[in-house]
């Protein structure tokens, strides 16, 4: 639609239109209608607002809000925070450095989620180049609150769809704030 490129699901954001002619971004990719799909990434989301793109893609005239890439941020924010604690009622996830660190070394850990604004050397120093997707998607208090806490910094997730899940969220959160190293890595 705006940038032709073919890319995976994951990496991509669907849009729909509203009864009332309003684009909604579909992040649960559940909503009824033709589906628009741009490229997780601010830039490209501005591009398409800026040049029509949401009009040519629903072949009319649409209302785009204005704060359209701040409320995806918003909704992307929530959905690893809702996903981390459906982990957590299921048991697939633990938080704090002793706990995620006995995940980790056990291999029960299939991703390790840590705070974007803890210190790089210790975020590193934790996973310690063991080869594991590691996402640094939210900041410490965020990603403390699917754990009823104030703050966390480490946090494993078991082997599973749900830490495929936070890491598909991660990695199109990151995309979208355009942040090197905040997407889901495999080497720290």
């Amino acid at each position: 639609m705006v940038t032709r490129e073919r890319l995976p699901k994951e990496k991509m954001l669907r849009f729909v239109v509203s009864p009332d002619r309003l684009v909604v971004p579909d992040l649960a990719e559940k909503l009824p209608g033709r589906g628009m799909w741009l490229s997780a990434k601010a830039d490209v989301i501005e591009t398409a607002q800026k040049r029509g793109a949401f009009a040519r893609g629903a072949r009319g005239a649409v209302t785009v809000p204005a704060d359209l890439v701040a409320m995806i941020d918003r909704g992307l924010s929530r959905r690893i925070v809702e996903l981390l604690g459906f982990a957590r009622r299921a048991g697939q996830t633990v938080a704090g450095f002793e706990k995620a660190r006995e995940w980790l070394v056990s291999g029960r850990a299939g991703l390790i989620v840590q705070a974007s604004d803890g210190s790089v050397d210790e975020r590193a120093r934790f996973v310690g180049g063991r080869d594991i997707p590691v996402a640094s998607p939210l900041p410490g208090d965020e990603l403390g609150a699917a754990f009823g806490r104030d703050r966390a910094v480490h946090v494993a997730v078991a082997k599973g769809h749900l830490a495929a899940a936070i890491a598909v969220e991660a990695d199109r959160l990151a995309g979208l704030r355009q942040i090197e190293g905040h997407g889901v890595r495999t080497k720290a």
